[in-house]
């Protein structure tokens, strides 16, 4: 056997199944071979991962790039993700008609990143419904977004005229007729929101916690209600996309005992660590809100209990001047968190929690890979694609955002300290990072490759 790379005596997280000692090795870009702990089988490049964890490469499904630095991001975004361990993100790709403008704004952004880089389609017209199955085929995307935050006047603001409850209808027939397809479904209640907001603003609110007062918990759960019950007459599987209240959890938990169709959940790492008292304050305002205690809580208990699948990141890179000085009113929504989210799921649930690192594994990897359907990821196995991370469970390291390479200047995390953490990442068998530092040759010649999911 000739192996070009022998990652060594380390702990192999297989996902959602446990964790063995063993060796993996890597030929032309695949695994190859999965040998024991102590294994003398010669390769060009052998690294000693005593003490260290190996897990298939973190995938994250739930990415904004473009939405700082719409030029530059796919490069800056994606080397910070890699610095967190992760292999292959999906972004979101939102235009008129994808029919006129896919190929080029594809090619261009991949060429720019050193991890693999897939795309979801936002939908926001019925000509986006009526188009939906030829350009899943021509393009190889299998996942859709709507945006149920983006109705009404809401809608207008962002040039938005057609997204209502038909659209979420005709969406999710569309999705049904498409074999594999999901529909991820943003789930708040807009039209409540300003009849709440109104009253915090004029008595001088102006903290995070009056953030998720304007659109408190119960928004999001009558939203999921809405996409299950409609998912359900139609069957189409969903996806509840950033999900952050126990509410809208339990909402979950009670379709999925009679709907005939799948219903997914994706959560996000900062639902997971902040609540509405977070000191971050307006630089961690974000769609949904984070909420409170309890609900952090309450997630975690759908990560260890199977009710959540998936952990995205939502990250968008924005500059801190976004959110500083403008209030919460008027700041920006979201933040970046791609270099972030494996600590924080280490940290916080390995070692505060007791969360199994298989478990851990599977819900930022295998579970993304198998839903939206991205061959040979997710997995230690002989043939899938040697995208793996190296994680040291001691690493101790504070979130300093000027080490973190994204074109956003800051992180709702800053300051913070989290134990466990990546030291290497490898893509389809090549490193990218070591030791937290991007290498050179990932900066100049990227080489990700587009998903094209079938």
């Amino acid at each position: 056997m000739k192996l070009d790379l022998l990652l060594r005596n380390a702990l192999l997280v297989h996902p959602g199944l446990g964790s063995v000692p063993g060796s993996l090795g890597v030929a032309d870009g695949r695994i190859a071979a999965l040998l024991p702990a102590e294994t003398d089988v010669a390769a060009a490049d052998v690294v000693d991962c005593t003490d260290r964890w190996l897990l298939p490469g973190i995938i994250d499904p739930h990415v904004h790039f473009g939405f700082g630095s719409p030029e530059t991001d796919f490069a800056t975004e994606a080397r910070s993700a890699a610095l967190g361990g992760i292999t292959s993100a999906l972004s979101f790709y939102r235009t008129a008609d994808f029919r006129e403008s896919f190929d080029a704004y594809r090619d261009r952004r991949v060429a720019q990143s050193c991890i693999d880089v897939g795309l979801h389609f936002g939908i926001t017209s019925h000509l986006h419904v009526e188009t939906l199955a030829e350009c899943s085929r021509r393009f190889g995307v299998t996942s859709y977004k709507l945006y149920l935050m983006y109705k009404g006047a809401a809608g207008l603001a962002q040039g938005f005229t057609e997204i209502d409850d038909a659209l979420l209808f005709a969406s999710l027939r569309a999705t049904a007729a498409i074999p594999g397809a999901v529909l991820g479904i943003h789930c708040e209640n807009v039209e409540v929101i300003p009849y709440l907001r109104e009253p915090l603003r004029r008595a001088g609110r102006d903290d995070l916690a009056a953030w998720n007062e304007q659109s408190p918990d119960f928004l999001e759960a009558e939203n999921v209600h809405r996409a299950c019950y409609f998912a359900s007459k139609v069957g189409a599987a969903i996806n509840i996309v950033h999900l952050s209240s126990k509410e809208a959890l339990d909402e979950v938990r009670r379709h999925r005992r009679t709907s005939r169709a799948p219903i997914h959940v994706e959560t996000c790492p900062h639902y997971l660590l902040l609540d509405d008292r977070a000191p971050a304050g307006v630089l961690a305002k974000v769609n949904p809100p984070v909420r409170s205690r309890a609900d952090v809580d309450a997630l975690w208990e759908g990560i260890a209990d199977g009710a959540i699948d998936t952990v995205g990141t939502d990250h968008v890179p924005r500059k801190r001047s976004t959110k500083e000085g403008k209030g919460i009113w008027a700041s920006t929504n979201g933040f970046p968190g791609v270099a972030t989210m494996l600590p924080i799921l280490l940290d916080e649930g390995v070692h505060r929690r007791g969360i199994a690192p298989e478990r851990i594994a599977q819900v930022a990897s295998a579970n993304a890979a198998r839903l939206y359907r991205m061959r040979g990821k997710g997995a230690l196995a002989v043939g899938y694609d040697a995208d793996l991370v190296v994680v040291d469970p001691t690493l101790a390291r504070t979130v300093d955002p000027a080490a973190l390479e994204s074109f956003a200047d800051y992180s709702p995390y800053e300051g913070m300290s989290f134990t466990g953490g990546p030291v290497a990442t490898y893509v389809r068998g090549r490193c990218v990072m070591r030791d937290g530092v991007v290498l050179p040759d990932a900066r100049e010649h990227p080489a990700g490759r587009y998903l094209f999911r079938q």
